[in-house]
């Protein structure tokens, strides 16, 4: 038995909510969060152990596969997962900035969480899909050659169905850029 995420994202809000409770129905899971982002998507997370996490998942992907977004199934998460999530993270002595972006909310947290597994950095931020017609954004700092690292293999990680949009490491952001950031 070990710790799990999952998530699917669909482009309707009934479709969402119609597999949240397949999700529920079909393994011992939690919503963690569940809600409608911008334009009209609706994503659930769940949480549990490694093989109910993966059942629910697999359960709520054959529901409405036409408005499928996007989906995954995460052993272990990194720690700083959810702090960036809801913002709470408090970064003290930034230094490299790493961006990368999204198509989607799923490919987004495995990109979060490949990159805070890949090299000693801080995630700052990870912003779901709210405000951004359903792209999502994470933000991270640390040395400049672990923030490129993580970033590379982000990328690596969000990209691998299509979902990756764009990246930037800026290896000396100005403290004018960090103020309106952190």
């Amino acid at each position: 038995m070990s710790k799990a995420i999952g998530l699917v994202e669909f482009k309707t809000v009934s479709s969402g909510i119609t597999a949240a409770d397949i999700m529920v129905k079909t393994a011992e899971v939690d919503i963690i969060h569940a809600e409608t982002v911008c334009p009209g998507k609706y994503f659930v997370l769940i949480e549990g152990d490694l093989s109910a996490v993966r059942a629910a998942v697999d359960a709520a992907s054959n529901h409405a596969t036409e408005h499928l977004i996007d989906t995954f199934v995460l052993g272990n998460p990194h720690e700083s997962l959810f702090g960036a999530i809801y913002g709470t993270i408090e970064i003290q002595n930034p230094k490299a900035l790493g961006i990368l972006e999204t198509y989607s909310v799923a490919s987004a947290i495995v990109a979060a969480d490949t990159a805070a597994k890949t090299a000693i950095v801080d995630l700052i931020e990870l912003r779901l899909a709210r405000g951004m017609c359903g792209k999502s954004y994470l933000l991270l700092t640390g040395e400049v050659s672990a923030v490129s690292a993580a970033i590379d293999k982000a990328i690596a990680g969000a990209g691998g169905n299509g979902m990756f949009l764009d990246s930037s490491v800026i290896a000396g952001p100005d403290e004018k850029l960090w103020k309106n950031i952190l």
